[in-house]
């Protein structure tokens, strides 16, 4: 096949840059055991290459070191947030990465696994043009010779709409009180990475209320070599002479919290069930909580939500901190796949395993999900989330492809006493009310 030759032909070209690369890719921010403690100077190790540090038009501002991986392509590291009201930044992530995008087809002819093969970094990072980045700021690497420089990140703030609306008012009263609404603003950091047909945007949106969102978008052209019969794909172009195939986009991403710095964080799940009694107006629900005290891998449930915990830091009110998972598509798991079939597992934070499946680091025995969830004490918890694309072709996919979306959120709970965008006039809204 044609498609398997530019592979072999890519995947050779991206060894060879690899090498190339080794001593002159932007690396590893030094000294990643950092200071303990309240220090606004922690996140400032990276280097001012390495380092984005942007504040909000809210006031919120978000801080962090990024590199290039060869292979993950882009990493970030010690990811901060500094609210409104505090007076030093709180960590979130101490990492994060894409771990695995397998892309399997339905005719079961071909199956890819982008990241361990090929890799979103090195010779598969695009540059990224000024007009893909408007208002923006490009930050680059040198591969080889310093004048070879790709920008290959942009930096960017957007307008994320609506944030908040209230608007007070007295029963059956014609007068309203005061409006209370603003809009949003999302720090946007992306990278591009051409594998073969597809071109793969790598974004990262930390919100100006504390929200982290990871996402995956696929462009670039359908394979013009995988035709296949109906029933495994879809007819594109005139008539039904060509069955463009179905596939899926399985990615994982891999993320370490680090809430407050402490780094010692517990997993709890919380399921919401019909009690099968009835109140006055309606069902009664109850909602119970399970401690993920050991490593493991789960799937999606009706009314089911997990949050990684911090066991040392609270917010104002007294109140645990913590980040909840909130996966945006649920219902296209590739069960085929063992690695990428869970929704969620959690494993003991160690530094050799940095892919879902294919792992190649000698320090480590397993090679994949399943071989990391071995029973351990979770004391030091990593986050693996696999959101699955099943890719149906369609007309409009041609050409280029318009892009699409897959990822997931971490939204911060009691991470803030309250609101950190609270206007002046509704500070005094803590608790209950009167």
């Amino acid at each position: 096949m044609i498609r398997r030759l530019r592979r072999k032909a890519t995947g050779a070209a991206a060894g060879l840059a690899a090498l190339a690369m080794a001593a002159t890719v932007l690396a590893a921010p030094a000294g990643a055991a950092a200071a303990a403690g309240k220090d606004q100077d922690r996140f400032n190790y990276c280097g001012n290459n390495a380092m984005v540090q942007e504040t909000l038009k809210t006031g919120t501002e978000w801080r962090m070191c990024w590199r290039i991986d060869t292979k993950a392509g882009l990493v970030l590291e010690r990811v901060g947030y500094k609210p409104k009201g505090e007076k030093y930044p709180i960590t979130v992530l101490r990492s994060a990465q894409l771990a695995q995008l397998n892309v399997p087809y339905d005719s079961g002819e071909h199956q890819w696994n982008d990241i361990t093969s090929y890799g979103f970094g090195g010779y598969f990072s695009h540059a990224i043009a000024k007009q893909e980045c408007p208002g923006g700021k490009l930050k680059g690497q040198w591969i080889g010779k310093k004048e070879d420089a790709k920008k290959v990140l942009c930096v960017q703030k957007v307008d994320a709409g609506l944030a908040y609306r209230s608007q007070e008012q007295e029963w059956m009263s014609p007068d309203l009180g005061d409006l209370f609404t603003a809009n949003g603003q999302d720090l946007v950091l992306y990278t591009i990475s051409k594998v073969d047909w597809y071109e793969y945007v790598t974004e990262w949106r930390f919100a100006d209320d504390g929200q982290v969102s990871a996402r995956l978008g696929a462009t670039g052209d359908l394979s013009p070599e995988d035709w296949t019969t109906p029933d495994k794909g879809w007819p594109i172009g005139k008539n039904a002479t060509g069955i463009s195939g179905n596939h899926f986009h399985n990615a994982t991403w891999r993320v370490d919290f680090d809430i407050d710095g402490d780094g010692r964080e517990k997993v709890e799940q919380y399921d919401t069930v019909d009690t099968g009694a009835r109140g006055k107006r309606g069902e009664v629900y109850s909602t119970a909580k399970t401690d993920i005290a050991k490593e493991g891998s789960f799937q999606n449930a009706n009314l089911r939500w997990w949050r990684v915990v911090s066991q040392s830091s609270k917010n104002g009110d007294g109140h645990d901190r913590s980040y909840e998972l909130v996966q945006t598509v649920t219902n296209q798991q590739y069960a085929a796949n063992p690695a990428q079939s869970p929704a969620v597992s959690f494993t003991q934070a160690k530094a050799c395993e940095k892919f879902a499946s294919f792992n190649a680091d000698p320090e480590c025995g397993a090679q994949d999900i399943p071989g990391y969830v071995n029973g351990e004490t979770l004391t030091d918890p990593v986050m693996w989330v696999t959101v699955p694309f099943h890719h149906v072709p369609r007309d409009e996919d041609q050409s280029p492809m318009p892009i699409h979306w897959q990822g997931f959120d971490l939204l911060p709970r009691d991470v803030t006493a309250m609101n950190p965008l609270t206007p002046k006039g509704r500070t005094d809204h803590n608790g209950q009310v009167d």
